[in-house]
């Protein structure tokens, strides 16, 4: 048995690929004002489309739909399979709060309520 593919098939597998990783990830990426979609993400990094997909360094900040998600630092790993990967050097969690520089007691009051007489 033999697993040659005729190029018109493997393109074709290729595209259709391609085309599910598009249509199947809500994630984006912003950049230098612009957005462009990710295919895949992992613990260490993404990846985009290589034929659209910028030389990306630096800051982005990632967002699934239009959530927020993580501001990162990256730099472009390498070209595969139609894919530009990139990995991550840093990637910090957004949040709607600042971060508190104090302890906070699991059992402290949430408000004060004051008794008069």
């Amino acid at each position: 048995m033999t697993t040659f593919v005729p190029k018109e098939v493997q393109a074709g597998l290729d595209s259709a690929r391609m085309q599910s990783l598009k249509s199947g990830s809500r994630l984006r990426l912003s950049a230098d004002g612009k957005f462009h979609p990710v295919l895949r993400m992992w613990a260490t990094g993404f990846s985009l489309d290589a034929a659209d997909a910028p030389t990306l360094r630096g800051f982005i900040d990632l967002y699934d739909g239009a959530l927020h998600l993580f501001q990162c630092l990256i730099v472009a790993s390498e070209e595969d399979a139609g894919e530009m990967k990139y990995e991550f050097k840093r990637m910090t969690a957004v949040s709607n709060t600042a971060p508190l520089d104090f302890e906070q007691a699991a059992d402290a009051p949430v408000a004060l309520i004051e008794v008069r007489n």
